[in-house]
């Protein structure tokens, strides 16, 4: 009979001992330095090429001035929860959810379910976008009092009311 000697535990190997032996999953970037860009070359430049750069940057300082136009907001009901976490909004353009740095925003048009949850205990109120994909992307607000969880369904439903399509039409029979 044979008798091995020493632990009869074997190494871990992969994942299991390394995260970054999983293919695909990298760690943060540190910030590095920007380098300035090199200076032109002193010389005589073609007039076309002159005026090439000045109307490209004319066009670039155009945009960064003018900064980007959002709709204006609807008179329609809107509604929005937050926490010092998590935040969700509701209201004419869609559903918009963050979590910390994160965030993801749904039109109308993207949707096919919005579902919310209480919790049996806690103050945790869930609400959940369905996709048509069969995706779900759910967030948790944790309320200030479990009394706030009628109000905001209340408000989520004036919401998905006024704005949400569910494709079931009336007149259809």
């Amino acid at each position: 009979m044979e008798q091995r000697i020493g632990p009869s535990i074997q190494p871990l190997q992969g994942a299991a001992a390394d995260p970054a032996f999983v293919p695909g999953i990298t760690g943060p970037r540190p910030d590095e330095p920007q380098e300035p860009a090199p200076a032109p070359a002193p010389g005589p430049a073609p007039e076309t090429a002159v005026a090439g750069e000045e109307a490209a940057a004319a066009e670039e300082s155009a945009h960064k001035a003018a900064p980007e136009a959002e709709e204006p907001p609807a008179d329609g009901p809107v509604f929005e929860a937050a926490d010092r976490r998590a935040r969700i909004v509701a209201d004419a353009r869609g559903v918009r959810l963050s979590l910390d740095e994160e965030a993801c925003e749904f039109r109308w048009d993207e949707i096919g379910a919005v579902e919310t949850e209480t919790a049996r205990f806690g103050r945790r109120f869930t609400v959940t976008v369905h996709t048509p994909d069969r995706r779900w992307y759910p967030i948790e607000i944790e309320a200030p009092a479990r009394a706030r969880f009628k109000e905001w369904e209340s408000q989520l439903d004036a919401v998905l009311d006024a704005y949400f399509e569910d494709g079931t039409g009336e007149d259809t029979p």
